[in-house]
C-alpha cells in the first residue's frame, strides 16, 4: 500500500514538473529596447503586463538611450524599439534596419535648473536663447552625454544657439553618460541646469530642487515612435510578436493606458498620439 502511494506521489510530482517545464518553454520572450524615460517614469509597468498576459509572453526591457536602443536594433540584438530621436530613427529606417515605424505618443522637453537661476533664463521662450545665456555665464550644465534622444536634442539646441562645446567638458559643462533620472539627481546636487523630458522630470521632481525655467518652444517637442527590427535582415527577430506589441500600444486600450498614466499629483506624463502625423 505504501509503495503504491509512493508511486502515486511520484507520478503527481512528475506531472507537475512536466507541466511547469512545458509552460516555461512555451512562454515566448520579446526584447524591447527603449529610452530610459519610459522606464524611469513607470509607464512600461502599466503598459506591458496586460499585453504579456494576453499573449502569454514576457517582454524583456532594455532601458538605454534612444541612440543605444537603435544600435542594438542595428546589431539584431532586440526585436522592437521604442525611441524618441526622430533623426536617428529616420536614418535607422533608411538603412533598412527597421520596418513599420509608428508614432505612438509624445511629451516635451524642458530646461530645468536651480531656483537661484544664475543664468537668468526663467521666462525665456526660445530654448536656444536660454542655452546661449547658460554658456555665456558658464553656469553649470549637466548633459546626458549618452547619445540618447535627449542628448541628441540638447546638441541640436546648442547648435541653434551657435555654441561649440569642444573642450568644454570638465569646466561648466559636464557629460554624465547616465540616464535621465541620474542626470536630474546630479543637476540637483550640483545646482546645475539640464535638459529633461517632462515625463521623467515630473516623476522625479519631488526628489530634486530643480525647477522648470524654460518650456513651450516648438523645438522642445518630443515624439515617441515604435519600430520593428527588419526580419529580412535578421530572420531570427520575433517580428510577429513585435508587431503585436506595436498594435497593442497603438490600440484604443493601449492608448488609454498611456493617456491615463499620471504621477502622484495627477500630471499626465505622456500624450497618446497613435494615428496622428
Amino acid at each position: 500500500m505504501r509503495a503504491t502511494s509512493s508511486r502515486l506521489v511520484l507520478l503527481i510530482v512528475s506531472c507537475l514538473l512536466w507541466t511547469f517545464s512545458v509552460s516555461a518553454f512555451a512562454e515566448e520572450r520579446l526584447k524591447l529596447a527603449t529610452t530610459t524615460s519610459t522606464e524611469n517614469t513607470g509607464l512600461l509597468k502599466a503598459l506591458l503586463p496586460p499585453f504579456e498576459e494576453r499573449n502569454q509572453c514576457k517582454v524583456d526591457v532594455i532601458a538605454v538611450g534612444s541612440g543605444q536602443s537603435l544600435k542594438l536594433g542595428e546589431q539584431g540584438d532586440v526585436d522592437v524599439i521604442l525611441a524618441h530621436a526622430p533623426e536617428l530613427e529616420e536614418k535607422f529606417m533608411k538603412e533598412g534596419f527597421g520596418v513599420n515605424r509608428r508614432y505612438v505618443m509624445y511629451n516635451d522637453f524642458i530646461i530645468v535648473g536651480p531656483t537661484g537661476d544664475p543664468a537668468r533664463i526663467k521666462g525665456i521662450k526660445e530654448a536656444s536663447v536660454a542655452f546661449k545665456r547658460i554658456a555665456e555665464t558658464q553656469s553649470p550644465f549637466v548633459s546626458r552625454g549618452d547619445k540618447s534622444g535627449t542628448h541628441t536634442k540638447e546638441l541640436a539646441i546648442w547648435k541653434a544657439a551657435g555654441i561649440k562645446l569642444e573642450n568644454m567638458e570638465g569646466t561648466w559643462y559636464l557629460e554624465a553618460g547616465k540616464g535621465m533620472g541620474e542626470v536630474l539627481n546630479m543637476a540637483h546636487e550640483k545646482k546645475a541646469y539640464t535638459l529633461s523630458d517632462r515625463g521623467t522630470y515630473l516623476a522625479y521632481h519631488e526628489k530634486t530642487s530643480s525647477v522648470i525655467l524654460c518650456e513651450g518652444d516648438s523645438m522642445l517637442f518630443n515624439p515617441y515612435h515604435m519600430i520593428a527590427v527588419n526580419p529580412e535582415k535578421f530572420p531570427y527577430a520575433k517580428y510577429r510578436l513585435a508587431m503585436k506589441l506595436m498594435e497593442w500600444v497603438s490600440s484604443l486600450e493601449g492608448q488609454r493606458i498611456i493617456g491615463e498614466f499620471k504621477d502622484q499629483k495627477g500630471n499626465r506624463l505622456f500624450i497618446p498620439a497613435a494615428g496622428n502625423d
